[in-house]
C-alpha cells in the first residue's frame, strides 16, 4: 500500500483501543526493567547497557518491525552469546558486535532467510514454547531463595490479584495491578524486601549517539566476526519463531522479512547508542498480548516508558518489589506453556516420533539455557524421523510378462530409501530383459540416482538389458543430468 493510500485509510484508535495499548505498554516496560539489569549482568555489562538496548530495540522495531505488538529488547540468549567477548575484550568490542550483527541480519533478511520458518515442524514448535515457559519460570527461583519470608507472602498475593481480578475486571490489566498495589504495600508498611534497585544502579541520563572505540581493522573484525554470526542467528531465530506463535494467537499473519531486516536495523541503532543488542523477547510479548495488546503503540510505548521510569522516576521504580515481577513473570510462563500438549489424552493419541521431537526441544533447550540450540536439534530429530518413515513407505513389486520382468517402484525415492533399492532385484534369475516402472515413484537426489547407476551396471554385467521409464518431468531432468556421471556408480 502506498503512503498515500495508507493515510487516507488511517483511523484513530478507539479509547478503549488506546488505553489498551498504554496499559500495556506499561506493564511490559515494568517487566523490562529486572530483566534487562540481569541480561546485563549475565553479559558482564553496566545495567545501563542493557536498558538502553531494551528501549533502542523497542522503539526502532515498533516502527521498522514486520510483527505488531511483538517486543524486542536485551535478551538472556543474546547475553550469553557475546559474554566470553566482554570477558576477553571489553564493552567497545560488544558495541562493534552488536552493529555487524545486525548488519548481517539485514543481509540475510534480503537473501530471504525468512522463509526457512516453513521447514518448522508444529512440534519443534511447541516444544519451544513448553521449553521457553521452563525458562521463564526457572528464571524467578533465584528471586524466591534466601529471602525473606514476607516475599513469598507478596508473590502469593500477586498470583492471586493476578488469578481473580480478570474476573472482575478487564479494564486494567490484572499484572499492572498487582505491581502497584504490592509496591504500596511494602512502601506503606515498611516491608523490607529485595526491590528493583538492589538488581543494579539505574541509568539517570539519556543514551548518546556514537561510534564504538575500536581500531577498523581486520583484527577487529577477526575477534567480532564469529560473535556476531552467532548473535544474528540466535537474534533471528528468536525473533522469526515468537512472531510465529504471536501470529498463532491472534490469527494474523506479519511479514517475516521485514521483521528480519528491521531486527538488523534496530541492532545497529542500538550498537550505536551503547546499547547490549537483542531481539524478540517471548516473555514480555506474550505479556503484551494477553494484556490485549495488538498495535505498534504498546511496543513503541514500553519503550518511552522504560526511559521514562529508569531516568525520570528512576527513584519510584527501584522501590518495585521484586516479589511483584516474579509472580507475573511466574504467570507468563503459566499462560505461555501449551498444557495440552501434555495431556493423557494427547500423549497416548500422538504418534510416538511427534512427542520424540517435542521431548528432545524442551529437554536440550533447557539443558543447555539456549533456545537457538534446542530448537536446530529439534529440526534435526524432527528430520531424521521424517526420513526414516518415509522410507519405509518404499516397495518394489516384480512382475514376470513373458520374456520380461517389470519392476514397479512405488514411493519417494532419496538418500534414505534408495539405500537399499539395489537388493530389491533378482539378478541372478531375471530374463534378458528388465523394465524398471518408477510411474509411481519420484527421484528426488543423487543418491537415487547412483543407486539406479548401480542397479543397470549389476544386470548389464550379467547380459541383461534394462529400460527405466515411467519417469515424470522433475525425475527425468535430475536423472538425465546425473545419470553415469556418479563416481562409485559403475
Amino acid at each position: 500500500m502506498s503512503l498515500p493510500a495508507a493515510l487516507s485509510s488511517w483511523r484513530p484508535p478507539s479509547l478503549q483501543r488506546a488505553r489498551t495499548e498504554v496499559l500495556a505498554g506499561l506493564v511490559v516496560a515494568l517487566a523490562l526493567i529486572p530483566e534487562a539489569i540481569s541480561f546485563s549482568i549475565i553479559a558482564g555489562v553496566d545495567p545501563r547497557v542493557g536498558l538502553f538496548a531494551s528501549f533502542t530495540m523497542a522503539v526502532t522495531i515498533s516502527v521498522l518491525g514486520g510483527r505488531p505488538a511483538m517486543i524486542s529488547a536485551a535478551t538472556g540468549a543474546v547475553a550469553l552469546v557475546v559474554a566470553p567477548l566482554v570477558r576477553e575484550h571489553g564493552v567497545e568490542y560488544l558495541l562493534a558486535t552488536v552493529i555487524l550483527a545486525g548488519v548481517i541480519q539485514v543481509v540475510l533478511a534480503l537473501c530471504g532467510v525468512a522463509r526457512l520458518m516453513r521447514f518448522l515442524p508444529r512440534m519443534v514448535m511447541v516444544g519451544f514454547v513448553n521449553a521457553l515457559a521452563i525458562l521463564i519460570f526457572v528464571a524467578q527461583l533465584p528471586y524466591l531463595v534466601d529471602v525473606p519470608w514476607p516475599v513469598y507472602v507478596l508473590a502469593a498475593a500477586g498470583l492471586v490479584v493476578m488469578n481473580l481480578l480478570p474476573r472482575l475486571t478487564t479494564v486494567v490489566p490484572a499484572p499492572l495491578v498487582a505491581i502497584v498495589v504490592l509496591t504500596a504495600l511494602t512502601v506503606g508498611l515498611g516491608i523490607a524486601v529485595p526491590t528493583v534497585g538492589d538488581q543494579g544502579a539505574l541509568p539517570d541520563s539519556l543514551p548518546v549517539l556514537g561510534l564504538p572505540a575500536v581500531p577498523l581493522s581486520g583484527g577487529t573484525l577477526a575477534i567480532v566476526a564469529p560473535y556476531a554470526l552467532g548473535m544474528a542467528l540466535v537474534g533471528l531465530m528468536e525473533s522469526l519463531m515468537t512472531a510465529k506463535l504471536v501470529d498463532s494467537i491472534t490469527d494474523t499473519h506479519s511479514d517475516k522479512t521485514r521483521e528480519s531486516w528491521g531486527q538488523g536495523v534496530a541492532n545497529v541503532v542500538t550498537g550505536l547508542f551503547g546499547g547490549m543488542g537483542g531481539c524478540a523477547m517471548i516473555g514480555q510479548t506474550m505479556i503484551n498480548v494477553r494484556s490485549g495488546a495488538r498495535t505498534r503503540a504498546s511496543t513503541f510505548l514500553a519503550g518511552v516508558f522504560l526511559l521514562i521510569l529508569v531516568v525520570a522516576l528512576g527513584d519510584v521504580v527501584a522501590r518495585i518489589p521484586m516479589a511483584a515481577l516474579v509472580a507475573v513473570m511466574v504467570m507468563v510462563a503459566v499462560g505461555t506453556f501449551d498444557w495440552h500438549s501434555v495431556a493423557p489424552a494427547t500423549l497416548r493419541r500422538m504418534p510416538r516420533s511427534e512427542l520424540t521431537v517435542m521431548a528432545a526441544t524442551v529437554v536440550v533447550t533447557v539443558t543447555t539455557d539456549n533456545l537457538a540450540i534446542g530448537v536446530a536439534v529439534g529440526v534435526v530429530v524432527a528430520s531424521v524421523l521424517f526420513a526414516r518413515r518415509v522410507a519405509h513407505l518404499v516397495t518394489v513389486e516384480g512382475v514376470l510378462e513373458g520374456d520380461t520382468k517389470t519392476y514397479r517402484v512405488r514411493g519417494q525415492l532419496f538418500f534414505a530409501s534408495s539405500n537399499d533399492l539395489t537388493f530389491q532385484f533378482d539378478y541372478a534369475d531375471d530374463p534378458e530383459r528388465v523394465v524398471i516402472d518408477l510411474t509411481e515413484a519420484h527421484v528426488w537426489d543423487a543418491s537415487t540416482v547412483a543407486a539406479l547407476d548401480a542397479i543397470t551396471t549389476k544386470y548389464a554385467s550379467r547380459g541383461t538389458e534394462v529400460r527405466i521409464i515411467g519417469l515424470n518431468e522433475d525425475s527425468r531432468r535430475r536423472h538425465d543430468a546425473l545419470a553415469g556421471t556418479l563416481s562409485g556408480s559403475h
